[in-house]
């Protein structure tokens, strides 16, 4: 039986580079003439001379802020902002909506984001129940997750999110091969199992993802006999990356074009050099090229022990800016702001994230001359925009660092 998904995997990095490149400006000249945000960012830009990484590199970064200021500002006319090539009916089943509110198309193809692959890679195989705790509304983890679940063969039940003891309940009488979700969820999952008395022999592998999985939590899982991989991917564009049975960094998805530039520019950094993850896709139906995701890494020298031939990255490093992932969803410093202007009395605000791993801990520092009820109705504005719950703590006014923060993120990931 093969280790590897397909062919693809075990390709001559040169052979690999060859028809990524070759690819390339094919994909530029898609973006050009099927979406007008690129037709105007490119106007300039000879889509047959992009044809290198070289080239590449000096087209703009596209970053999620301006995915969002655009579909802001385009509304009534392109709820995309430009982005998308394909409109609404059969070309487009599904639209789903991250924090922000950016709005992300889903396409007809199967396994439309790429995920089948990391699935693989984690061990699961043809017929098997999958177990997903990925949420199947608003964003399109759960779906993601699902398409690339069926492109494999297998059957799944949406658990969805919540809702733990009846989770359990699920596992126990369905017994699924494995789960996908976040980490720190099946850790929940598999405590409160213990609480209840109940055994879920089946479980034995899972595949995590919209949170950090360090090793101390790798490890807990595997005492408990569940062998955890995790991959790397974003609403915007699939998959990005897996983490393979070597346990040496995640290898790249063959459907991405990935380079690691300085924080803050588009410019690429010499190899193993920590830097922010940019990726051109080769979806056609969303065609994002030169995408920035936030996100730090860096590249591992050498291939995989598995065979598998693509680049490799250390993984999740970090953000280059100060938006972060909270219990699966991103928070971003405009979330703060408008949590803020709600409140006249609020003079600053910073939201302080703390915990280990799997424990994540909101908790808004608040500037204000005010105390009577404000800290309630505080928590409730920031639920209503965040989607997450938080302590609130009316702090004097001058009282919080003058360094320019609105998000700290002061979590442990060892």
């Amino acid at each position: 039986m093969s280790i590897h998904f397909d062919a693809l995997e075990t390709r001559d990095p040169a052979q690999r580079e060859a028809a990524l490149l070759a690819a390339l400006p094919k994909q530029v000249a898609h973006a050009k003439a099927n979406a007008p945000a690129f037709a105007k960012s490119l106007q300039s830009v000879d889509a047959a001379s992009v044809n290198s990484r070289a080239a590449l590199s000096k087209l703009p970064v596209i970053r999620k802020h301006e995915l969002l200021e655009q579909q802001q500002a385009q509304r009534a006319s392109d709820i995309f902002g430009g982005f998308s090539a394909i409109a609404y009916g059969k070309a487009m089943p599904r639209i789903f909506a991250s924090p922000g509110t950016i709005y992300e198309p889903e396409g007809a193809r199967g396994d439309y984001w790429r995920m089948a692959r990391a699935m693989f890679a984690a061990g699961f195989r043809e017929n098997e129940l999958i177990h997903n705790c990925f949420s199947y509304h608003f964003t399109p983890a759960g779906s993601m997750m699902e398409t690339g679940a069926h492109a494999l063969g297998c059957t799944v039940f949406a658990g969805g999110i919540g809702q733990t003891e009846q989770q359990v309940q699920a596992m126990a009488e369905l017994k699924p091969a494995g789960y996908i979700g976040t980490p720190s969820f099946l850790k929940i999952i598999v405590e409160k199992a213990a609480e209840m008395g109940v055994a879920m022999p089946s479980v034995r592998k899972a595949l995590v993802s919209g949170e950090a999985f360090p090793p101390s939590l790798r490890d807990w899982l595997a005492e408990r006999g569940i062998a955890g991989y995790q991959c790397y991917a974003t609403a915007d564009l699939g998959l990005i990356a897996y983490e393979t049975s070597a346990r040496e960094g995640l290898v790249l998805d063959e459907g991405v074009i990935v380079e690691i530039v300085r924080p803050g520019t588009g410019d690429p950094v010499p190899e193993g050099e920590v830097g922010e993850l940019v990726v051109t896709t080769l979806n056609p139906d969303y065609p994002l090229i030169r995408f920035g995701t936030g996100d730090l890494s860096a590249v591992l020298p050498g291939t995989c022990p598995t065979g598998r031939t693509n680049a490799r990255i250390k993984g999740w490093m970090g953000r280059a800016d100060q938006t972060t992932k909270v219990r699966g969803m991103f928070v971003h410093p405009g979330q703060v702001a408008e949590v803020t202007k709600r409140f006249p009395a609020i003079k600053r605000a910073r939201l302080v994230v703390s915990g280990e791993m799997a424990n994540d801990q909101l908790t808004l520092k608040v500037e204000t001359l005010e105390a009577a009820g404000l800290a309630e109705k505080i928590s409730e504005a920031v639920r209503d925009v965040t989607k997450l719950r938080a302590d609130i703590a009316l702090v004097e006014v001058g009282s919080l660092p003058n360094d320019g923060k609105v998000i700290e993120d002061a979590r442990s990931y060892q």
